[in-house]
């Protein structure tokens, strides 16, 4: 059976816990009243991407450890293609824990570089990518781009050099507002929408602003009034719905609604990946 959407990207095995009423201090314990663990990073938009009907090609790096073979069990089952994927016996899966409080999350990752994969990616509709300024975007289909957390704080411009090759860049709003030098989120969606057919940015609790740089379009949501319990992979699975949205033709405000609905319903959940809803649930 032919893929819909191939990914490459860094995958961590995921510790999540929620509840806290506060962040932990030197020298004090907390106890919290909730706890998730399972396959994160590149793996979140993959489960998403596969719960809501679509066929996706993994190409990523697992450690041949307990934690790499457990996320390779979980997204087999949930439908994901791993033939674009390999396991390495001497490199360590990396670990990301998530400590989820006042609505948002804080992230300690351990891990080390991933091992370079050697594989042609499979004609597919559509790519998702997590950009960097030495990215290989000599992919198939349509290009959709994320990009990570700059812990240098740099947030240098030319990484939007790569957006040339992209047709959606999908930043949240402090990277849109951090790599474009503006001050909102609408001025930075409409920076970008000068650099890559579609540009949206994501506002967290509060939507997501996107322009069709092609059409001229221009859309907003806000967002939905829920109590948040873990926002771990919330963005991720934003984005996979919206390329989910665009494959299936739908106008660019009803993409954004479905794509918030989407994330709106993983932050009820605890995780990432293992948080995505199912196509019947929206």
């Amino acid at each position: 059976m032919d893929n819909d959407v191939y990914l490459s990207g860094l995958l961590f095995y995921d510790l999540v816990f929620t509840g806290l009423p506060k962040p932990p201090t030197p020298g004090e314990e907390v106890w919290t009243g909730g706890m998730g663990s399972g396959p994160g990073g590149i793996a979140n938009f993959a489960v998403a991407l596969a719960r809501l009907g679509l066929r996706p090609v993994l190409s990523a790096a697992f450690g041949d450890d307990l934690h790499g073979r457990h996320c390779w069990d979980v997204l087999a089952d949930e439908g994901v293609d791993l033939s674009c994927s390999r396991k390495f016996a001497d490199w360590a899966t990396p670990v990301t824990v998530a400590l989820s409080y006042d609505g948002d999350r804080a992230l300690v990752t351990h891990g080390a570089p991933p091992p370079l994969i050697d594989v042609t990616p499979p004609s597919t509709a559509a790519s998702i990518v997590h950009i960097a300024p030495d990215s290989d975007l000599d992919l198939p289909g349509l290009i959709f781009a994320d990009v990570g957390w700059d812990p240098s704080r740099q947030w240098r411009p030319e990484l939007l050099d790569q957006l040339k090759h992209c047709h959606a860049f999908m930043p949240n709003e402090v990277e849109a507002m951090a790599y474009t030098r503006t001050d909102t989120p609408e001025l930075a969606a409409a920076r970008l929408a000068e650099l890559v057919p579609i540009a949206v940015v994501t506002r967290g609790r509060d939507g997501a602003v996107a322009i069709d740089a092609i059409s001229g379009e221009q859309a907003s949501v806000d967002g939905d009034d829920v109590v948040a319990v873990d926002t771990t992979g919330a963005g991720d699975v934003f984005g996979a719905a919206f390329v989910h949205a665009t494959l299936a033709g739908m106008p660019l405000d009803e993409r954004l609604r479905f794509a918030n609905r989407a994330a709106s319903l993983s932050v009820q959940r605890v995780g990432g990946a293992l948080a995505a809803p199912r196509l019947e649930e929206l």
